[in-house]
This record gives C-alpha cells, sequence and structure tokens, in this order.
C-alpha cells in the first residue's frame, strides 16, 4: 500500500425514470467525493461522471455505489468495470448487494460466477445466431446481399473490355471469380 490513504467515492445513476438521487445519496452514507450522474440514453458513452470517476480513483480508493444496476448496463459491463476498478487497485462495495463486493472472497467468487454466466450467454446467443443462419440457408431464406453494385459491374465490364484478367478484377473487388462471373452474366442474385 502507497501512502495513500484510500478514499470512498460514492457513484450515483440517475435516470430519468427514477429521479430520486436522495435515496441513493442516503444510502451510500459518508463518502469522500462523490459523483452523480443524470442518464437518459442507452450507451455507455453518454455516462461522463462514471468515466470521471473511473479516472479520478487511485490504488486504495473503495467506490461504493447503491447497487450493481446503478453502475452498470449488463453483467457484462459490470464484470468490465470491476476489472478495470481492480486493475487500479481499487475496491468495489455495493450497499444493497453486499455479497457482491470486490475486496470479500464471497464477492470475487459471486463474480467469478457470474463472468460464467455472461460467458455461457455470449456462447448461447452467438450459437442461436448461427443455428439461425444455417436454418436459413438451409432454407433458402439467407441471401446476402449482392457483393457487388450496378457500378462496380459495370467497371469490371469495362476492364475486361480493355482486356484486363477477370482473376485481378475479381481480386480487385474483394470477390471471388464466381461472384464476378455472376454478376457479369446476370446469374444468380444478379439476375435482372
Amino acid at each position: 500500500m502507497s501512502g495513500h490513504k484510500g478514499q470512498v467515492v460514492g457513484y450515483v445513476r440517475v435516470s430519468a425514470a427514477d429521479q430520486n438521487e436522495a435515496r441513493q445519496f442516503e444510502a451510500l452514507g459518508t463518502v469522500d467525493k462523490m459523483f452523480s450522474e443524470k442518464v437518459s440514453g442507452k450507451n455507455t458513452e453518454d455516462r461522463a461522471k462514471l468515466q470521471e470517476m473511473l479516472t479520478y480513483v487511485r490504488d486504495g480508493d473503495k467506490v461504493r455505489v447503491k447497487s450493481p444496476d446503478r453502475l452498470a448496463r449488463s453483467t457484462t459491463d459490470l464484470l468490465a468495470l470491476v476489472e478495470q476498478l481492480k486493475a487500479k487497485g481499487v475496491a468495489l462495495e455495493f450497499v444493497d448487494n453486499p455479497a457482491l463486493n470486490t475486496d470479500t472472497p464471497q464477492g470475487e467468487f459471486m463474480l467469478t460466477v457470474l463472468a460464467a454466466i455472461a460467458q455461457l450467454e455470449r456462447k448461447t446467443i452467438r450459437e442461436r445466431q448461427a443455428e439461425g443462419i444455417a436454418i436459413a440457408k438451409r432454407d433458402g431464406k439467407y441471401e446476402k446481399a449482392p457483393k457487388l453494385t450496378p457500378e462496380q459491374v459495370q467497371q469490371a465490364s469495362e476492364r475486361i473490355a480493355q482486356d484486363v484478367p477477370k482473376a485481378k478484377i475479381a481480386r480487385d473487388l474483394g470477390v471471388s471469380r464466381q461472384t464476378l462471373y455472376a454478376a457479369l452474366n446476370g446469374s444468380g442474385k444478379y439476375a435482372k
């Protein structure tokens, strides 16, 4: 530990739906520094005070929030913030959910479990997407949009007229020769 006496830093987030920040301030009790945010949008970038707080905290500090949902928008978001704070040597305390406090063995364990669940969730979502695509392909519903625009097809024809090799044109356009031929012959997706 450095000579820096750890500060308790409060973070409060009030959404448009719940304007009562007094409740959150009260829950946090006495803190050395308070960051308070009024947020409406869904993106993390509009949480300017959160970014400010993350920049402000130093090794040995403790961030106190009422509950995980005040700090994070999702499990993944929460875990990323926990990691970010941990890397700076900053503990995280949840007034309403002490079981998640990062400076206790239970909290560490709970967050490990959450991380496993979040990972499973992502994997399941990816798998479902892949399955959805496979089924759509099988049923002929998954047609990627034509890779070449009419302008590109036009340019390709002009270059062929100038005796540029088709393989080179396909390479320049970043498509396979089959795609180029289909586009030039107006077959497959390029059928008029």
